[in-house]
């Protein structure tokens, strides 16, 4: 008898669970300002000079990042001797980034030899603070003259964990604020239009932060934009973060930096492995960080690579080429949006999606926190559009209100299957037959799975 009553309260819950209704409603007739989806975009590991982008330049084109992130490292050996130069590596990647559509973030992680001539990440200030500015002054020249376009220059990559952060530099904090003022300088001295920041920290809460905006805010120092990162598998903890930041900031009113997260991912060291689970959380998390008021965001990152123990050992110590080494070449990745074997990840897919949200953002609502959504009138596509996502591992029935519509519609519901074994883009997006809505307001019930994606175009 007690078995049979498990079983029937089992029943009870699961019908429960099945049964739970969201309300959502998407209101055609309210319009909220630009979308700038485009502003949610992308960045590229720090792992190689050979060309990581190039061969899915047109599947990243596809996704129209306004900029994406790179590393200008050591290994693209941009000045291998004194006085001489060598930017025809750099310069390819450059310009693949420029054929996607996207213009380049150069993250300036530069520590040429000539400046430094110990590994060490410890020794973090050049040897000649005026060689230096001439070095970072020629750079900057460099690709202004060549038209490409680049108005962002980041004063190093995560400077608060040295080479574990793949960039050998680990900074204090005065020695970082001093460092920032010099390559600042040398950076708008060749290009007075561009927007320079920092310090991309890899802990947001890290000393080095308040310290910059303390010394730029006295000394008046230009800092454009505030960059930091995370990894963690709960959106609104990134949120929480971004807001964390965002009052910091505040603490300094002649300050009115952008405030950039230009690295974020699951926890890498911990990610879920629901393979459902990531394209779910991509969306989520720029719906957190949209609602938190973040400007830019680089995903981390477009494409697993990997390393060669022999470039890093140049310029990185025996521990920090073994990290390296061993992180992309023997444990598992979750990182990419396209794999070692130049294959699409699901996740990938979510950012298509996100990336017809083109024109103005059109008001969507939800009476549960686990299920939200963007929607966007497209007035140069002459259509709307409409992503909903259940960042939960219960299922539910969605109520979806369809708000005066303008006109009679042609509508396509699309489902993101992540867990197939499909590949071809119609396996992943799978694709209803279109159906026929009328002007006016509508109610259609769908159901949603476990971190289930959904999207809608109606024309």
């Amino acid at each position: 008898m007690l078995k049979i009553k498990n079983i029937i309260v089992y029943i009870l819950i699961s019908v429960q669970l099945h049964a739970q209704v969201t309300n959502v409603k998407v209101e055609f007739d309210k319009e909220l300002g630009p979308m700038k989806m485009e502003q949610m975009a992308l960045g590229q590991g720090g792992l190689s000079e050979e060309p990581m982008l190039a061969s899915r330049v047109t599947e990243i084109r596809a996704l129209h990042p306004g900029i994406i992130r790179i590393f200008v490292s050591e290994y693209y050996d941009v000045i291998p001797e004194p006085g001489k130069y060598h930017f025809a590596t750099l310069d390819s990647m450059v310009s693949n980034i420029l054929q996607t559509g996207a213009k380049p973030f150069m993250s300036f992680c530069l520590k040429p030899k000539q400046f430094f001539p110990v590994v060490d990440h410890d020794i973090v200030e050049p040897n000649d603070y005026a060689g230096w500015e001439q070095f970072v002054y020629d750079v900057v020249k460099h690709y202004l003259d060549k038209g490409a376009g680049i108005t962002y220059w980041e004063v190093g990559n995560e400077v608060d964990i040295g080479e574990d952060g793949g960039t050998p530099y680990r900074f204090k904090p005065e020695s970082y604020a001093r460092y920032y003022k010099h390559t600042v300088a040398a950076i708008l001295r060749a290009d007075p239009k561009a927007k320079v920041g920092g310090p991309a920290l890899a802990w947001y809460k890290s000393p080095i932060l308040p310290e910059l905006l303390r010394v730029c805010s006295a000394e008046k120092l230009p800092l454009h934009f505030v960059s930091f990162h995370h990894y963690n598998n709960s959106p609104t903890v990134i949120r929480g973060q971004i807001e964390y930041v965002k009052n910091l900031i505040s603490q300094y009113p002649g300050l009115k930096p952008e405030v950039i997260m230009d690295e974020w991912n699951m926890d890498l060291f911990n990610p879920p492995l629901d393979p459902r689970f990531q394209p779910c959380y991509v969306a989520e998390t720029i719906w957190q960080m949209k609602d938190a008021g973040l400007d830019w965001s680089c995903y981390y990152h477009i494409r697993d690579w990997y390393v060669s123990f022999d470039t890093f050992s140049r310029f990185f110590s025996p521990h920090g080429t073994a990290f390296m080494t061993r992180w992309w070449n023997r444990q598992a990745q979750f990182s990419g949006l396209i794999d070692y074997q130049n294959q699409l990840r699901p996740a990938y897919y979510t950012f298509k999606l996100l990336s017809r949200l083109g024109g103005n953002r059109v008001a969507v609502s939800s009476d549960n926190d686990k299920v939200h959504g963007f929607a966007a009138h497209d007035t140069k596509m002459l259509m709307h559009n409409l992503v909903l996502w259940n960042f939960s591992d219960q299922p539910v029935t969605v109520k979806l209100s369809l708000d005066d519509m303008p006109k009679d519609m042609q509508v396509r519901h699309i489902v993101l299957d992540a867990s197939g074994s499909g590949l071809e883009e119609n396996q992943r997006l799978r694709p209803d037959p279109f159906i026929k809505l009328k002007k006016g307001t509508q109610t259609i019930d769908v159901k949603f799975e476990p971190w289930g994606v959904h999207y809608w175009s109606f024309e």
